[in-house]
């Protein structure tokens, strides 16, 4: 696809056109993915697809997005706000380690990075709908533990980040730099127990 800086059109096959080239990414990842492959896989025409995506990149970013904000939304809907702060922060942390310890987060991170100089807009896209959206998240479950008398928290956004960085503790530079590819259980437990401890030795009531 070529490399225009086109806006991504909506249209009544949108939707399985996102769909089919979910699938492709997963399977073959961003370089490897055919524009032939993805439009057969979303059951549309070559055409169908270009005029809904100009640029593969935009293509990718959209299935990204969508998949983070899906994930952010399961998470959401899965953990029970109401829950002690440690049960309520330990199921976060998994969400995030397994999200970003996954073959599809790690690609989309690469993919931002070793674009982010010729297409900046692709990591503001991936930041609000991944990074951004956890902030946001925790900033709100953080608001309702601080009226609970459960956290005692001033900079709630400063506390969202660490929180975040603390669930990337040894095992994201190590995918950063290729050193493994993949973590077990036992590994994540490690770093998602890490995470909760450190967290609320600094902000815990």
């Amino acid at each position: 696809m070529a490399d225009e800086h086109q806006g991504v059109k909506r249209g009544r096959k949108f939707d399985q056109v996102l769909a089919g080239a979910r699938d492709i990414f997963m399977s073959d990842g961003f370089e490897g993915a055919s524009v032939d492959d993805i439009a057969r896989a979303a059951g549309v025409s070559k055409a169908t697809l270009y005029s809904y995506f100009p640029d593969k990149r935009l293509l990718f970013m959209e299935v990204a997005k969508t998949e983070c904000i899906r994930q952010a939304e399961t998470a959401v809907e899965t953990i029970d706000m109401s829950r002690p702060v440690a049960e309520v922060l330990t199921q976060a942390a998994w969400q995030m380690v397994n999200f970003f310890t996954s073959d599809f987060g790690q690609r989309v991170f690469r993919l931002c990075v070793a674009e982010s100089d010729r297409f900046p807009e692709l990591g503001r896209e991936f930041y609000e709908s991944g990074p951004g959206l956890v902030q946001t998240k925790l900033i709100h479950f953080f608001e309702t533990g601080i009226e609970r008398g459960d956290l005692v928290i001033d900079d709630l956004t400063l506390a969202a980040d660490q929180f975040s960085e603390l669930c990337k503790a040894d095992l994201f530079p190590r995918l950063v730099f290729s050193m493994e590819k993949s973590f077990d259980d036992v590994q994540k437990l490690r770093i998602v127990t890490g995470a909760v401890d450190t967290f609320l030795a600094r902000y815990a009531a």
